[in-house]
């Protein structure tokens, strides 16, 4: 004991054995007094005092070390029951160094992980979740989530700084250390989780599911045998849903409600709906195969909630087009399917309908405001001009919004400012829309349906009156606040959508040469010269433009290109290689090119003429962002593909933007998705 210098004794033990040295003052006062009285009387007192004095100083220098003897033996044996208790203790506990190596464990830990109370190694070594960055920090704490074996456990760590031990002490103190120990309690929360997952699993989720051609498809089979096909889809469905314990109630002639467990969601989505192709094998002679639409609502706490989803997943689903399932779980999105083109509606009701609502909603306003997408092409600006026509034609002040003309609409921007028929605030900058738009302003939105891909978002919230005319299949972010909303995946072109419009707007719409050129020139370069997405209506809007005055030589004298744009374009197509055998990549020039992004367009199109390529990339740099140009011809579902890059489009045309990027990675990210998407079975 006495060779331990370090352990002093301290508080109020100290202060307890000198209270006897202390009172030792008090009788030498006392003696002091009788001496004064009598001095005899204070030499024996003084005899006695010094007497007392000797046997206290000798009581507490021999009793000092017996007494912190004591001390640590009751210490050391209290310490001995309380590490008898954690050694015993039904939680498995662990005792680690600040490197996370061990230094003690209690048997519940040795018995779940098989290591001796010897092993000194890494915990690392044990639970490889584990690693150093997910320590605590000296006097933090520290939670890791983990499964070892077949149980799950909630693992607790704490710092324990080891002079804090002992400046809590006031029997001794010891010289400061600079280490920390970190304890750890390991929680079985293997059956917790199991009611957590049968809770989840057993969550009930709600939907819809629709045939998209139900009318058309019954059309193409002779009569007698419709009810027969409408047999055999309603037994594929109830079947089909019936197999993963879901119940399926037919709420109109081609609508049903579906309700079913979490858990038969999940089954469902490791399969990507199957039931999309199993529906289209039901064929008794029909020419047209039956297409279906399932929207779905999960993750929300309630039933109705739940509901109230799977109705806008099911609008989101028609809106792309059909023949696809999207899953609407809280704020999460996911698509399914839409490998098909959508189908083409031969009847034009819904057209003339948007179009006498497009007239008693642009009568109600004093000026209209026209704008499409970002960076402006033909299609864009010729269903503006088709819009302008329609304003002009109920005496409205009209305006088009178009911030920086690319050389695809310069020819045909300069046919309507070199003309004296048109005023010249006709085409407006984003900045002096603004300036223009008010409450008794309309504003239409043509060839896009993402607020922030339009060319001035700031203008949907400056008024309540918007309209929005789009072709592109809708993704999970809308304008919302629209009035009015035609939408059409199955349209080639927004132009070819605007020129019906005008058949039925008012009588006696005169569009003049000049507005038919713009709009034949938007449906001629979405459809690539009418070979991509043409159908019936197609070829009778551009008949109709044609007799409205629309020069097909002219058209085409506005398409001829510089030598700039044909050499990059050429470029591009030179050092295109091909990626998984199908996949055609590239990069366009952006350096000597005034319009980069409508080259890069231009390029994809071009390489699909290449045997073998099933869909086209082509990136190029611009205003520092790389921008993705994606094409295909029918095989590849490109939307799908640009939508989880974060763009968006068509099935066979979809685009996509990276800010902050440079092209390299923008081609590994284009890789790696690829990749991703075809090992998954997803294109």
């Amino acid at each position: 004991m006495g060779n331990n210098n370090k352990i002093k004794l301290n508080g109020q033990l100290r202060s307890y054995l000198k209270w006897p040295m202390v009172l030792s003052i008090l009788l030498i006062a006392m003696n002091v007094s009788i001496y004064m009285i009598n001095k005899r009387a204070g030499a024996v007192m003084t005899i006695f005092v010094a007497v007392y004095i000797a046997i206290v100083v000798m009581l507490y220098y021999h009793n000092r070390p017996v007494l912190l003897n004591e001390l640590i033996t009751f210490a050391t044996q209290y310490g001995q029951v309380q590490k008898s208790l954690i050694r015993d203790l039904a939680v498995p506990y662990a005792l680690l160094d600040s490197q996370g190596r061990l230094l003690w464990v209690n048997k519940k830990f040795a018995e779940l992980t098989g290591k001796e109370k010897q092993y000194h190694k890494s915990i690392t070594n044990i639970f490889s979740q584990i690693t150093l960055d997910k320590l605590p920090e000296e006097g933090d704490e520290a939670e890791v989530n983990l499964s070892y074996g077949e149980q799950d456990f909630r693992i607790h760590m704490k710092s324990i700084v080891i002079n804090e031990l002992f400046n809590d002490s006031n029997i001794v103190n010891v010289e400061s250390q600079d280490n920390h120990l970190i304890a750890m309690f390991l929680f079985d929360e293997t059956e917790l989780n199991e009611y957590i997952r049968k809770y989840e699993a057993e969550t009930m989720v709600a939907g819809f599911l629709y045939l998209d051609n139900y009318d058309e498809a019954l059309e193409s089979v002779e009569e007698v045998r419709r009810s027969l096909l409408t047999a055999l889809v309603d037994r594929k469905i109830n079947k089909y849903f019936n197999d993963i314990d879901g119940l399926v109630k037919k709420i109109e002639k081609d609508k049903y409600f579906l309700v079913m467990r979490q858990s038969s969601l999940d089954e469902l989505k490791a399969n990507r709906f199957n039931i999309l192709e199993e529906v289209k094998t039901v064929n008794i002679g029909n020419e047209m195969a039956v297409t279906i639409s399932i929207g779905i609502g999960a993750d929300t706490g309630t039933y109705s909630k739940n509901a109230e989803f799977g109705r806008m997943a099911i609008d989101l689903a028609l809106g792309r087009g059909g023949d696809q399932v999207v899953v609407k779980e809280g704020d999460k999105i996911a698509y399914y399917g839409g490998k098909t083109q959508a189908v083409e509606k031969n009847t034009r009701v819904k057209a003339r309908v948007k179009a006498h609502a497009l007239k008693e909603l642009m009568s109600s306003k004093d000026k209209v405001v026209v704008m499409g997408h970002k960076i402006t092409d033909v299609d864009s600006f010729g269903a503006a001009v088709g819009i302008y026509r329609a304003a002009k034609a109920l005496e409205k002040k009209a305006h088009i919004v178009i911030n920086n003309p690319t050389t695809s609409i310069k020819p045909l921007m300069e046919g309507f400012l070199q003309n004296q028929d048109y005023e010249q605030d006709m085409f407006v900058s984003c900045h002096d829309a603004k300036e223009i738009v008010d409450e008794n302003t309309m504003v239409v939105v043509v060839d896009v349906n993402k607020p922030s891909y339009t060319e001035c978002e700031d203008l949907l919230y400056l008024t309540k009156t918007i309209v929005v005319l789009d072709h592109h299949r809708q993704g999970s972010e809308v304008i919302k606040n629209s009035v009015l909303s035609y939408i059409e995946p199955y349209a080639s072109s927004a132009c070819e959508m605007v020129a019906e419009i005008l058949q039925y707007f008012a009588d006696g719409v005169r569009i003049r040469n000049i507005e038919a050129d713009s709009i034949y020139a938007g449906i001629m370069v979405d459809t690539d010269n009418f070979m991509q997405k043409t159908g019936v209506r197609t070829f009778e809007a551009a008949a109709f433009l044609r007799r409205c005055g629309a020069d097909v030589s002219r058209v085409r004298k506005l398409f001829r290109e510089n030598m700039e744009d044909y050499r990059a374009k050429g470029e591009a197509i030179k050092d295109a290689e091909l990626f998984r055998d199908a996949f055609a990549i590239s990069v366009s020039p952006s350096d000597y090119v005034e319009s980069p992004t409508i080259v890069c367009a231009q390029a994809a199109n071009e390489l699909l003429n290449i045997i073998g390529v099933k869909a086209s990339f082509v990136m190029t740099k611009y205003n520092d962002t790389v921008y993705v140009s994606a094409r295909s011809i029918d095989e590849v579902n490109v939307q799908i593909i640009m939508e989880r890059l974060g763009g968006g489009g068509h099935l066979n045309i979809a685009g996509c933007q990276f800010e902050d990027m440079e092209i390299p990675e923008a081609i590994d990210l284009l890789k790696e998705t690829l990749t991703e998407m075809l090992d998954g079975g997803e294109i």
